[in-house]
């Protein structure tokens, strides 16, 4: 028997049986694992099925976005990835990650390429960045209306979101925040902006650094897009433009146009504006590569606002 064992060994018998045994167990765990996706796959349509399968190429869709340098090659192709998301939302409506793309990717081409040119289409897109927004809001379990909800209420539904939910937050304070700017003769227009301060302030408390720490850049604007007697703090604005800096450490140039846009226009100083866009344009192409677009958008938002020197100062 022993000299049997020993040469169904050395002839290879018994790992193969080995191996025949560990094939039934990963067969049987694969039949278990089908078994209990089966009611999950059941319920989901084919769309479903692709739609949710699309988000992690989406990531590498955005990231590719943002280090794309021809503006107009962006230009072109940025609706056609929005109508993509927008298929992708009718057949998985409820998708968080889809609908926080919708959002941000509106943002971004009606703040990029259209609000200085096309104001009141500017204003249907971001009314659009808003919607998604807020349907990713609703996903995550807040039932009041945005638009209409005191800012109290606002507040109380923002406290209960953990940090998933920060890009649907910053994204549908943001556009409920640039309707707003386009449309300031719009008094309930205007009541709105605490509603979207607040949603930013919950940003503010989960992940400051979030988009490269676009929150502090908020608040730059918040507070120095308006007078002192309106609501606006100038050494609050500077403070925060100098936070949205320091993450970077200066590479992203939007924060520099920021600050000559609204805090620099509102104080009166023309020769820190001026100083301000014209080191933007002068930065080398390349020189943030991970935000290369929002940089290239910053120059060409830069040399535009330039051109209104005269007529603000």
């Amino acid at each position: 028997m022993y000299l049997q064992r020993v040469r169904k060994i050395r002839s290879g018998y018994l790992p193969y049986r080995l191996t025949m045994e560990f094939n039934m167990a990963n067969n049987y765990f694969r039949y278990l694992t089908l078994a209990i996706l089966l009611p999950w796959l059941g319920a989901c349509s084919m769309g479903q099925i692709v739609a949710r399968s699309s988000t992690s190429i989406m990531d590498g869709g955005v990231d590719a976005m943002n280090r794309e340098t021809d503006l107009q090659l962006a230009a072109i192709a940025i609706p056609a990835n929005l109508k993509l998301v927008e298929g992708l939302l009718v057949e998985d409506p409820g998708n968080k990650i889809l609908l926080d793309n919708a959002a941000m990717g509106f943002y971004g081409y009606a703040f990029g390429f259209v609000e200085l040119e096309d104001r009141q289409r500017a204003l249907d897109l971001y009314a659009r960045c808003f919607h998604y927004g807020e349907r990713a809001l609703q996903a995550r379990g807040v039932d009041i209306d945005l638009a209409r909800a005191s800012p109290e209420d606002v507040e109380d539904a923002a406290a209960g979101l953990r940090k998933s939910a920060v890009p649907a937050l910053f994204w549908t304070a943001s556009c409920q925040a640039k309707q707003i700017d386009l449309n300031r003769e719009d008094p309930g227009l205007i009541a709105q902006l605490a509603s979207s301060e607040r949603l930013m302030n919950r940003v503010l408390e989960l992940q400051p650094d979030y988009y490269y720490g676009s929150v502090y850049l908020f608040y730059g604007v918040y507070y120095g897009g308006r007078a002192p007697m309106l609501g606006g703090n100038f050494q609050r604005a500077e403070d925060y433009f100098s936070k949205a800096r320091a993450v970077t450490n200066g590479r992203l140039l939007m924060v520099d146009v920021m600050q000559a846009e609204y805090l620099e226009r509102q104080r009166f100083d023309r020769e820190r504006f001026r100083q301000l866009l014209t080191a933007v344009i002068d930065t080398p192409v390349g020189s943030f590569p991970e935000m290369a677009l929002a940089n290239q958008i910053a120059r060409q938002r830069a040399e535009i606002l330039l051109g209104y020197e005269e007529e603000w100062f």
